[in-house]
């Protein structure tokens, strides 16, 4: 039996964790008391007789949690949610899909940071036309992406769901138009992109689910390929990944709908367009791959456990 604490179990990443351990007979979820939630000595308390530990919180909050593990504490590993570590060398980056080194350091490390969820969809696209050539590392890339709004955080999600909400939420909406989403300096380190792409962020009105796109132009590859060839190769490139699913191209023939994976934990991968210009698109669950289903993924990876326990996939 494994021991497994939620810092910022309140939150939409860590209730959703929350609901996926309570249903586990080979873990025992160490709980907060509510009027404790702030108290850093019982945090601290809770930290260091886990065996895992989820961070759950923002940015500096999430720093300053991993310095109250003991010094001589040697059994816990903690699974940051938050965007603090995912660009420190010192930490493994927890997508194991992308190369077999990403999932042995995931197994064999203390110090996991989960990855964002955009990140998520553009990383899986772009890391392996990166690291097979097939794209140079001082490609310009161009990343499109629709979310739903349970990404934004409990504040947006009561927003969203009010009554008597603006009438501006009923549509798309873009933002982090100056270029400075906190997801670029992750796609730009684990991709090795000698520049950061051009990235559309947009929320929109529905509430789980995500697709982030990347433009090619065909003369701009340095190994050339169709767009048959490039849906052939990400098949291959994830054979052995069974939450990594690639469609035959031309599978869908006119809309894809951006909310299609909520409640899922897998991701689909698809090629679009011609001789001359492609879009390869990512589909998956903001809440899901792109958060909390991968956090557990990595958890059951660094136990020991089966890697897919408690994950929802479909066809």
């Amino acid at each position: 039996m494994y021991k497994a604490f939620i810092d910022g179990a309140a939150g939409t990443t860590g209730l959703r964790i929350k609901d996926r351990l309570l249903q586990r007979r080979d873990i025992e979820l160490l709980s907060i008391a509510e009027d404790k939630r702030k108290d850093e000595n019982e945090i601290k308390r809770l930290m260091n007789e886990s065996d895992v530990t989820f961070l759950c919180l923002p940015d500096e909050a999430a720093v300053n949690a991993v310095k109250l593990l003991d010094k001589d504490n040697r059994h816990t590993v903690i699974i940051d949610a938050s965007t603090a570590h995912r660009t420190d060398a010192g930490w493994a980056y927890g997508f194991p899909e992308l190369s077999s080194e990403h999932k042995k350091r995931i197994k064999s490390s203390r110090l996991i940071a989960n990855p964002g969820c955009y990140a998520s969809g553009f990383i899986a696209i772009a890391y392996p036309l990166a690291a097979n050539e097939i794209i140079s590392k001082s490609a310009c890339l161009n990343a499109f992406a629709l979310s739903g709004y349970s990404g934004a955080g409990k504040k947006a999600i009561e927003q969203y769901e009010s009554p008597g909400r603006s009438v501006e939420l009923d549509s798309p909406r873009m933002y982090a138009l100056g270029q400075s989403h906190k997801h670029i300096p992750e796609i730009q380190a684990v991709c090795s992109l000698e520049n950061a792409p051009v990235f559309i962020p947009v929320i929109c009105p529905h509430k789980c689910g995500m697709i982030v796109s990347i433009t090619l132009f065909a003369k701009d590859l340095k190994t050339k390929l169709s767009p048959v060839q490039m849906s052939e190769f990400y098949k291959e490139y994830y054979s052995a990944a069974p939450l990594i699913k690639t469609r035959p191209f031309g599978h869908t023939k006119n809309m894809l709908g951006a909310n299609a994976f909520d409640g899922r934990d897998d991701m689909e991968i698809e090629v679009f367009g011609n001789g001359e210009r492609m879009v390869i698109t990512a589909r998956f669950d903001n809440l899901g791959k792109g958060a909390s289903g991968a956090a557990v993924q990595c958890m059951n990876l660094a136990l020991g456990a089966n890697e897919y326990e408690s994950l929802v996939t479909g066809e």
